[in-house]
């Protein structure tokens, strides 16, 4: 008999669905079952060979509303799942060429059957014939819910494909605990690609060229025409919307799709798309040949691979204001690849061990980490670069937060197995079998820069596989809306391609029509499913919301799913923001970052002087100091003004190199130098004995006195402080409370009992106490202290040289530096905070920290929350006074805090612990 024109058989089901409409769903049923019938297809039992009518261009529903209408109630199937069971396809009713569709299966799920968290549908599973007797089958599935909320979602595949994806998955990187599309009433499908295969790194099936050309997308409109005409015969009723979501190979699926046949479908996701598939494949190429070549010499084993991403991350990590495992000023990052390479670099350029790179394994990280730029031949749409990885800005290819590496072995097998290097493997079978169609081919022999005779190949195959058509502007006049997702430290896609395309869709299309469009969002710490962050949100729930409701997507809040940081969040920036830590709160929540796009050189520091320029300040052995910073040379000099180790005008000098976030390296036995907002900086000095480097403060601007009669009142107050009296063995930790009065006088009290660090709130008749007076030296520009009798009122003459006082001035508030110079064997510092209440929060911040046992390490404070140098503790504020931070067991001490200085002791008693610090 002749077989109806589609036409005429959506005609009729659009009957049966108004019938179903006026009439109820038996009436309906009887219709679609005289239409199937009438194309050769018995209506009952499943046996028959009828054919079912496809559903082109996914035209809209009738009915709807307002995007701000409610929902529609969930449709109830008019067929029955067992009827669909054996119908038929025929190749003239799907737009590409096959030999027809079959339904293999239709299984009845109900919601209760055990194990079922998708509730009831009907599970159907199929084949679509190929033209070319040689080429394999497409293995489909389809699954239809009892409720069905009137929309599909197609699910794209992953790798090499050969794995039937059956639409039954949760959302890729979605909420946690949210259920899959099935389960909420989406009726859902996918594919195997045309070819079947146990590994999604076998490329042989692409030396047929039917299945090539499916797995480079045909396979999906075949399956999307069968999946929607079986969504019309079950329901008798056009979906109202069509989503694709796809990850990986899945993304490139999802744009491929909509740049080929833009209609069908009204939203995607495009997760870590491989969009410049040849490129990736071509750059892999690129890296097996830097690794193995030449004998291997470029190779690197995990301990080398581990020893780039940990300099790495030591460059970067710092560059978004928080110290967090994850790099995310990328671009400045990137800045500074020259200097993290020439610091792995082993001496002479041989290789001597695990500690450093060879030039041959430097030259490795350089092709990981450059594009691959072609000059003698382009891929498909004149694309003529492939991104590189971002290994040296915190892509992580080798350790704990990712399965793949470079492999096991210099030599790898060929064909390359799992021994060898990941990002080798699939482009050693891409070469075999996609371009050469040579099993035994050697790929280490094939140049991607210049292919030779393979370059037509090259591009012919690049047409066939990539999505890199950068013209959607078909897909936006319908309409259609795309999110895409990437992480900035992908291993095995590189966001650079992605970057490039989504630059190359504004030139094509306009920055309006992307900005309408479309929603780009890039990942920090994210890899290929892998990395230090792993986002999870709600990416489907925000592309239905622009769809259906006009609300397009913004900034979301990405949760991390990594087991060891799950929780924390941070916000989902577009391209080409980054989350850039506020500089207080909480390092773990959101709300504390900003998307930024500010960009510019990572080692650039904004509280550098402009001109050379002398910091006033001392050290924790009491020592006077000055230290003079040219910002021009990055050039140092250190100048004891009084001391009672060395001699008085020691100079110690040296070069200051920049690591971010206003950090530098020293010469000072690994002290490091901070500059802090309102002229602070921290630094260190080597000690006078005993090896290491004792912590410095100073500051550009200082308290001067030189008017008769002095005053002091803008300085004069109440105060909390922390030091450390060093003497020749050992170190005690000090703490306690002081008064700097109108004319000069000060009076410290501690706690007689000693309890709480000796911290108290002050009291003139304090019995444990100290009292003495300051005046200005003009000629070393701080304040001589004298010490006077314990007993009796203040007085300001007489009294024993004790030391001297630096009293800093930052944006105006005084921070007293009391450097104690009692003997050469008991000297030591003091750092004031005003004796008032210190409210959680007021601290917030990162801070680098120097100790008096000669660290130099970082710290953060959050609320009640304490880290330093690794450790975490909880903290409890005016504790056991006001101004007086106590932190638990955890880190156990207390901390004061006066205009980003914070001064930490960590116990009281022998070889206790002082640490300086500012907040960046």
């Amino acid at each position: 008999m002749r077989t109806p024109r589609p036409r005429s058989i959506l005609s009729m089901l659009d009957a049966a669905r108004r019938a179903r409409r006026s009439f109820g769903p038996a009436v309906g049923i009887s219709l679609v079952s005289l239409v199937l019938a009438a194309c050769g297809g018995g209506g009952g039992g499943g046996g028959g060979s009828g054919f079912f009518p496809i559903v082109p261009n996914n035209p809209p529903a009738d009915g709807g509303g307002p995007p701000d209408n409610p929902p529609p109630p969930a449709v109830a199937p008019v067929v029955a799942c067992a009827d669909l069971a054996g119908k038929s396809l025929p190749a003239s009713l799907i737009s590409l060429p096959t030999g027809g569709a079959t339904v293999v299966s239709a299984t009845a799920v109900a919601a209760g059957d055990a194990g079922n968290q998708l509730g009831g549908y009907c599970r159907v599973r199929g084949t679509i014939q190929p033209v070319d007797p040689a080429s394999q089958l497409i293995n489909f599935a389809v699954n239809l819910p009892e409720k069905w909320n009137q929309k599909t979602i197609h699910f794209g595949g992953g790798g090499f494909d050969g794995v039937l994806i059956d639409g039954t998955e949760v959302i890729r990187f979605g909420p946690a605990g949210k259920p899959a599309p099935l389960a909420l009433g989406y009726a859902t499908y996918g594919d195997d690609s045309g070819h079947q295969s146990s590994s999604i790194t076998d490329g042989r099936f692409a030396a047929n060229d039917e299945q090539l050309a499916n797995y480079g997308g045909q396979s999906l409109k075949k399956t999307r025409d069968v999946a929607q005409a079986l969504v019309f015969a079950r329901y008798a009723m056009k979906p109202k919307h069509a989503y694709f979501l796809g990850t990986s190979t899945g993304g490139r699926d999802a744009l491929s799709y909509i740049q080929r046949w833009p209609l069908d479908y009204d939203g995607v996701i495009a997760n870590e798309p491989a969009l410049n598939y040849t490129g990736t494949r071509l750059s892999n190429v690129a890296v097996g040949r830097a690794l193995y070549n030449n004998g291997g010499a470029g190779w690197m084993n995990v301990a080398k691979t581990l020893l780039v991403q940990k300099a790495a991350m030591q460059a970067c990590d710092k560059l978004d204001g928080a110290a967090d495992n994850i790099v995310s000023n990328v671009e400045s990052c990137r800045l500074l690849n020259a200097q993290i390479l020439a610091s792995l670099r082993c001496s002479g350029g041989a290789d001597t061990g695990n500690t450093c790179l060879s030039d041959a394994q430097l030259a490795t990280v350089r092709t990981i980490e450059s594009p691959l730029d072609f000059t003698t031949y382009a891929l498909a749409n004149g694309v003529k670069r492939a991104g590189g990885y971002n290994i040296l800005e915190g892509a992580l290819v080798a350790g704990p937060y990712t399965t793949r590496d470079l492999g096991t072995r210099p030599v790898p097998a060929n064909p390359a197995t799992s021994a060898d290097a990941n990002m080798y493997v699939t482009g050693d079978q891409w070469v075999k079998y996609f371009v050469t169609r040579i099993a035994g081919f050697d790929s280490l022999t094939f140049d991607p820069l210049d292919p030779g005779s393979y370059a037509a190949r090259v591009t012919e195959v690049s047409n066939l596989t990539d999505a890199t058509n950068p013209n959607l502007a078909p897909f936006f006049a319908n309409g259609g809306r795309l999110v895409m997702l990437h992480g900035l430290a992908d291993e095995v896609i590189s966001p650079n391609s992605t970057i490039d395309y989504y630059k190359q869709l504004i030139a094509t299309v306009g920055q309006a029509a992307v900005d309408q469009s479309v929603r780009f969002y890039t990942v920090p710490g994210m890899g290929h499913g892998t990395g230090s962050f792993i986002p999870n949100w709600d990416s489907l729930a925000a592309l239905e919301g622009w769809v259906e409701g006009g609300l397009a997507p913004a900034t979301g809040v990405a949760v991390d799913a990594v087991a060891g940081s799950y929780g924390r969040t941070r916000p989902l920036c577009q391209f080409p923001s980054w989350p850039k830590y506020r500089g207080a709160g909480s390092l773990d929540a959101a709300v504390n970052y900003s998307c930024v796009t500010e960009v510019g050189d990572p080692l650039a520091c904004p509280n550098l002087p402009a001109s050379v320029t002398t910091y006033k300040g001392g050290d924790s052995f009491g020592e006077e100091l000055r230290v003079q910073i040219d910002p021009a040379t990055m050039a140092y000099t250190v100048t004891v003004d009084a001391s009672l180790q060395r001699a008085v005008g020691t100079v110690r000098n040296g070069s200051l190199v920049a690591q971010g976030s206003c950090s530098y390296t020293s010469g000072e036995s690994g002290a490091v130098f901070s500059f802090a907002p309102g002229g602070v900086l921290l630094g260190g000095v080597n000690a006078p004995s005993g090896g290491g480097f004792a912590p410095l403060v100073a500051f550009r601007n200082t308290f001067e006195n030189t008017a008769s009669p002095a005053v002091f009142n803008p300085v004069a107050n109440i105060f909390n402080t922390v030091g450390v009296q060093q003497g020749t063995a050992s170190a005690e930790a000090y703490a306690g409370a002081v008064r700097l009065r109108n004319a000069g006088t000060f009076q410290y009290c501690r706690s007689a009992a000693g309890s709480a660090g000796s911290f108290m709130v002050y009291d003139a008749n304090c019995t444990e106490t100290e009292k003495g007076y300051i005046t200005y030296n003009t000629t070393r520009g701080a304040f001589d202290l004298r010490t006077t009798a314990p007993t009796g009122g203040a007085a300001t003459t007489g009294g024993t040289l004790t030391g001297s006082m630096v009293i800093g001035l930052v944006n105006g508030a005084a921070v007293p530096l009391h450097l104690v110079r009692d003997s050469a064997a008991t000297a030591g510092l003091r750092i004031f905070s005003l004796q008032q209440s210190l409210a959680a929060g007021a601290a917030d911040g990162s801070y680098a920290m120097n100790s008096v046992k000669g660290e130099s390490r970082e710290a953060t404070v959050a609320g009640s929350d304490f880290n330093l140098g690794g450790a975490a503790a909880s903290l409890s504020y005016d504790t056991p006074v006001p101004g007086v931070v106590q932190s638990d067991a955890g880190r156990p001490g207390n901390f004061i805090f006066n205009s980003g200085v914070l001064g930490f002791v960590s116990t009281t008693g022998t070889n206790a612990a002082l640490e300086l610090g500012v907040r960046h």
